[in-house]
């Protein structure tokens, strides 16, 4: 069974940073896009950054020059190194991984719990 667990979320003051960690876990053959999207309360979940296993990345507009995802495809774990962060940057983030299980079977998308970010003003 396939796992997504992430942590690194908190409390944090306007202009300050914090690191998401991501790491998939179970049994699977490979890992394809991995990203983060975030949905703030009353809000539609959106996209932050993406990730490809080559390490092509792509950004929300609001999130460019200040946020960095990264990945580490031997450990299956993404990152999200976000810096100057805004009080619009809060909500809850969460992962998300096109895994195969099988080299016969076709990629699915997997979740992760969510972690709460909260920048104060």
């Amino acid at each position: 069974q396939v796992q997504l667990v992430e942590s690194g979320g908190g409390l944090v003051q306007a202009g300050g940073s914090l690191r998401l960690s991501c790491a998939a876990s179970g049994s699977f053959f490979s890992i394809d896009a991995m990203g983060w999207y975030r949905q703030a309360p009353g809000e539609q979940r959106e996209l932050v950054a993406t990730i490809t296993p080559g390490g092509s990345t792509n950004y929300a507009d609001s999130v460019k020059g200040r946020f960095a995802i990264s990945r580490d495809n031997a450990k299956n774990t993404v990152y999200l190194q976000m810096n100057s962060l805004k009080p619009e940057d809060t909500a809850v983030y969460y992962c998300n991984a096109d895994i195969k299980l099988t080299i016969w079977r076709s990629k699915l998308g997997y979740w992760g719990q969510g972690t709460q970010v909260t920048v104060s003003s």
